[in-house]
């Protein structure tokens, strides 16, 4: 959501009032779009990477109050849960003094930021579930102190009217109930930023959309949720069912999740925000003074408020964002996809592939998305999510294959051509995509790993809850190690 928000009760008048002001900023928007007042000449990526907090056994920690004050730092914030944290890292051009300079860069702001945690009992991990993390750590006590997520926890049950059930049928099985969101908690992300024009935006949103499956497959990192091994990116099933606001009546009707891949290719930016206005009540109407209209009349740059905040309460895998900086307006596509880690190695290897991958089919003659069907593209996500790395993808012109080999043959020589476009030569390119290509050759990944090393210590004699915590001490080590996750031995 990004933005604070008081403690409130919402009157009809406010969402009257709300769906107004959002209607409004549309209107702007579009005349926005037809005018070309964009900032699209120094395009611009960035990432944030959201971690856990864990004790020195590796359980969780209830800590980001005393760790964010002893950070002291404004590019990091709090997120839902209290074993949480969110860093920002600031934007730049990609090839910007080279990934060697961007990697340091993340890896100072990490390890200054493990430093100041450890001086209050708490460490950093990158992981996109905490595996150590049990359904009594998600309860209310668990929510951040920050009022805007009491607030939409509110607002989500309000809308549903009874407890959220979570169900996921992997390996292993899970069914619970929780009565908040916190849940939502467990799962944390690495997202990356692009900024596009709005002539290049729809282009680049499908082509997003369509390797979406193939960046979970390479990815995936999440293959625990409250003890039990699930998905390889359990991710993707419990955020879908843990912000969900529709209640078994309502789903059954067709209307539309707010964790959403969406449902057609796009041709304009505009398509997006329009959906989001047509099809989701608001969660949060709170209305700005700004008159967007007034303020676009009179040369201002409007903020568009209520627009940007519902689309903030919207949880696309894909989201687009509108915003307004000191060099003027602009739109990015936020890729909300990838599990956090496994190392800042792996990170940058996963954004290296996806920004030179759509960059590359965004400029081919026949695209991608003409070539597949929308939900085709949803179902490579969720068998990347449920298989990992061992998942068997669709892909025009080759059929359902192996996720390695659509990598190898087809997919990795247009990452690098993609990159070539963007002004990345090959010395910066080998490094970054080469942990791709091993990831592929040896079929290994973070997922991968955490599976294996339970396996082994439970073959050992060792109980599940045990194998977990041991296994997420050695994914520390591991991970302040930085070495690429497919090379890490299994003992």
């Amino acid at each position: 959501m990004g933005r604070d928000v008081p403690a409130l009760v919402f009157t009809r008048e406010d969402r009257r009032r709300y769906r107004e002001k959002m209607h409004t900023c549309l209107d702007v928007l579009a005349l926005m779009l037809r005018e070309s007042t964009f900032e699209s000449e120094r395009p611009r990526v960035g990432l944030e990477i959201e971690l856990n907090l864990v004790d020195d056994d590796g359980l969780p920690a209830m800590r980001n109050t005393e760790v964010l004050r002893a950070i002291a730092d404004p590019a990091w914030s709090s997120e839902l849960g209290r074993f949480n944290l969110e860093i920002n890292i600031p934007p730049r051009e990609l090839t910007t003094g080279g990934p060697g300079a961007w990697e340091q860069a993340i890896r100072d702001a990490l390890n200054h930021a493990e430093d100041r945690a450890a001086a209050v009992g708490a460490h950093l991990i990158m992981i996109g579930i905490l595996p150590t993390l049990g359904e009594g750590h998600v309860g209310e006590a668990a929510l951040s102190g920050d009022p805007r997520y009491r607030l939409l926890n509110e607002q989500i049950f309000a809308a549903r009217g009874e407890d959220l059930r979570i169900v996921v049928d992997g390996v292993e099985r899970l069914s619970t109930y929780a009565d908040t969101i916190t849940p939502e908690a467990a799962c944390t992300s690495t997202q990356f930023h692009l900024q596009v024009s709005p002539r290049d935006f729809a282009g680049y949103w499908n082509a997003a959309q369509a390797v979406a499956g193939v960046q979970i497959a390479l990815a995936a990192n999440s293959p625990f949720l409250f003890g039990r091994e699930l998905w390889r990116e359990s991710r993707i099933p419990l955020f879908e069912q843990a912000t969900d606001t529709r209640p078994e009546e309502i789903k059954a009707q067709g209307v539309r999740p707010r964790v959403w891949f969406g449902e057609r290719w796009i041709t304009s930016v505009f398509d997006l925000f329009e959906e989001n206005v047509r099809y989701f009540p608001a969660l949060l109407p709170l209305c700005d003074d700004e008159d967007p209209r007034a303020a676009h009349e009179r040369g201002d740059v409007p903020e568009l408020g209520e627009l940007t905040l519902h689309n903030g309460t919207i949880y696309r895998w894909n989201r687009p964002v509108y915003a307004v900086t000191d060099s003027g307006p602009h739109l990015r596509i936020e890729n909300r996809v990838l599990p956090a880690g496994p190392t800042v190695a792996d990170t940058l290897a996963n954004g290296a592939f996806y920004y030179g991958l759509t960059r590359a089919l965004v400029d081919e003659d026949r695209p991608i998305w003409t070539r597949m069907s929308f939900s085709v593209a949803e179902e490579n996500l969720h068998s990347a999510s449920r298989d990992g790395i061992d998942a068997r993808l669709y892909w025009p012109g080759m059929g359902e294959v192996p996720v390695t080999e659509l990598v190898l043959r087809r997919l990795l020589p247009l990452a690098h051509r993609g990159l070539e476009l963007a002004g990345m030569d090959a010395a910066w390119r080998e490094p970054l995509l080469g942990i791709i290509e091993q990831r592929c050759l040896t079929a290994r990944n973070g997922a991968l790993w955490q599976v294996e090393t339970v396996h082994h210590l439970e073959r050992g004699g060792t109980d599940r809850r045990e194998a977990l915590r041991r296994m997420t001490r050695t994914y520390m080590d591991y991970m302040h190690l930085n070495a690429a996750a497919h090379t890490w031995p299994v003992d």
